[in-house]
């Protein structure tokens, strides 16, 4: 059965009726793990399809029309995110200009009961839509006797007295403080890839790397950092990782390149996830190589005692 859907034209995707949410869905976090398990819970209740509707690029993005938008997943950590949870459609919509002119009446009837056929509709609060964001959860409530749906806020999910939100744990990653985003976010903050052939100049000093590009995609963080590599064995292996443009050899894209400690192996190929642990420090430019490899040792020091990953017996002696 067909589970990801683009288009807001189409065959009803949902001819019994469906139980639908809509948002960003950026990171996945908290607050929206609970609006998925509601809307699952609501649909089985009453037996009827779970849907999420969400958008790519993030209206954030399109409207920042080549800004640099840092995000905390990219669209298939979402997607398959949103599977993980139980949805059983997804409408990624293209947010275009099409789109972002669509009015929120046009939205309701031609994306939630058209295409949905909605019997209850869910948002989180403050949640708007529509052309120059003319809707919410009032509109939603005035349309949906006239549709034939139910619409549903759900109650802000809060940690320790603060609303959990994409915003607030983009800021808590750009200050580097990795305890209070995974508190955000259900688990720690983390990057995944396959893993790409780059230059290969850390194999020739000494720290072969794994790559990882990035894409389109804006880090919410960059630097150096302490990091578990997950899906390399059944556990995680410790890291020393560097997010950026590597200015010291002149590098232009954006890389994740992680050096995991006395790992022997090929990677290429392979899917892996590179878990933040710590920031060690920010990129820079160093005068030379030599310059660059001995703080690269420093890093990889810094980074061994923070994951309590000591040097072997027999390279300490070395």
């Amino acid at each position: 059965m067909t589970f990801l859907f683009r288009d807001t034209s189409g065959a009803c995707l949902a001819p019994f009726g469906s139980v639908i949410c809509i948002g960003a869905f950026d990171g996945l976090h908290r607050g929206h793990q609970a609006m998925l398990a509601r809307v699952r819970e609501r649909a089985g209740a009453m037996q009827l399809i779970s849907a999420a509707i969400s958008f790519e690029p993030l209206p954030r993005e399109f409207f920042a029309r080549g800004v640099a938008m840092p995000r905390l997943s990219n669209a298939r950590e979402k997607i398959a995110g949103i599977a993980a949870f139980g949805m059983q459609r997804l409408l990624s919509l293209r947010f275009d200009a099409a789109l972002s002119a669509m009015s929120a009446e046009d939205f309701v009837a031609r994306v939630l009961v058209r295409r949905l056929n909605a019997r209850e509709v869910w948002v989180g609060q403050g949640f708007r839509f529509g052309h120059k964001r003319a809707g919410d959860f009032a509109l939603l409530q005035q349309l949906g006797p006239r549709y034939g749906f139910v619409a549903r806020e759900l109650e802000t999910i809060q940690h320790e007295g603060v609303r959990i939100s994409s915003s607030a744990i983009r800021e808590a990653l750009a200050a580097s403080d990795f305890e209070s985003a995974a508190r955000g976010l259900g688990r720690a903050f983390s990057m995944g890839g396959h893993v790409v052939r780059g230059q290969q100049l850390g194999r020739t000093l000494g720290y072969p790397t794994a790559n990882l590009r990035l894409g389109t995609r804006v880090a919410p963080v960059q630097g150096i950092f302490a990091v578990h590599v997950h899906g390399v064995t059944a556990e995680s292996w410790p890291a020393v990782a560097s997010l950026g443009v590597r200015p010291t050899v002149n590098g232009k894209e954006p890389l994740l390149e992680a050096h995991l400690f006395d790992f022997d192996g090929d990677l290429y190929g392979r899917r892996i996830s590179v878990e933040f642990v710590a920031k060690l420090r920010d990129e820079e430019k160093f005068d030379n190589l030599d310059a660059m490899v001995e703080q690269i040792h420093l890093d990889a020091a810094a980074a061994r005692h923070i994951l309590n990953f000591p040097v072997k017996t027999a390279e300490a002696g070395a």
